[in-house]
């Protein structure tokens, strides 16, 4: 692996709807520095999948489409609530790649070793040097392990079936609590028991539990410790 200067970088790590988005996207402007949702490149290479009618069985057919497919993440936009315009082959498809159907399969397409090793350069190069908050299930694990600010946040399966359900809803997607429930309990176990880059919390991450409070007092205890690695006055 090529020496990379993660020190600077962000890590935030862990399971679906426990808020990583969320408090990335009011970190990332507090600080005034960049914001990189890993997920979404996995998101993209799913979504061009399904279009394409990929078989999600073929890995080596996945890693080459995530090779050959224009991938951009750039800033928002629209004024939606959306952390970044995602752009694939020159369509912005920010929302579709978090339909139902992606939601569906994209763990399975991020399992595929090979699919993350065509990712992993990317990702890379763009922390590299950077003042950066990246977010996904591997970062500070597997993505950057060296960087400077590692994160793990987490929250009962009650609690994010809820925000789940909420973001769904505002979407216009017709479903209910206990489904989505069942959808991240399934989700989590992917995620948790894949052999490569399973979901978990880096040995030297700050484990936050989101249930209870305010995105605020999230993201102001994260602010302050970054602050006090950075060696800056918070």
């Amino acid at each position: 692996m090529t020496d990379h200067d993660h020190r600077r970088v962000i890590a935030i790590d862990g399971p679906a709807a426990a808020g990583k988005s969320t408090v990335a996207r009011c970190l990332a402007d507090q600080l005034g520095i960049m914001l990189f949702d890993t997920g979404a490149l996995y998101r993209a290479v799913t979504l061009a999948a399904l279009r394409g009618d990929t078989d999600l069985a073929d890995d080596t057919a996945l890693a080459q489409l995530a090779i050959d497919s224009h991938i951009d993440l750039r800033p928002a936009s629209v004024e939606d609530d959306r952390l970044a315009d995602v752009i694939l082959d020159g369509e912005d498809v920010t929302w579709e790649i978090r339909s139902p159907a992606v939601d569906a399969n994209v763990s399975r397409v991020a399992a595929y070793p090979a699919v993350r090793d065509a990712l992993l350069p990317v990702q890379r190069n763009i922390a590299d040097g950077s003042e950066v908050v990246m977010v996904g299930r591997d970062i500070g694990t597997i993505v950057t392990p060296k960087a400077g600010t590692k994160i793990y946040l987490d929250a009962s399966v009650e609690e994010r079936a809820r925000r789940r359900y909420q973001d769904l809803r505002k979407q216009g997607v017709d479903t209910d609590v206990l489904s989505v429930m069942e959808d991240l309990r399934e989700r989590d176990d992917k995620d948790s028991s894949r052999a490569t880059a399973p979901l978990r919390a880096a040995d030297d991450a700050v484990r936050i539990v989101t249930d209870g409070q305010s995105v605020d007092e999230i993201v102001l205890s994260i602010e302050r410790l970054v602050r006090e690695r950075w060696g800056e006055a918070a």
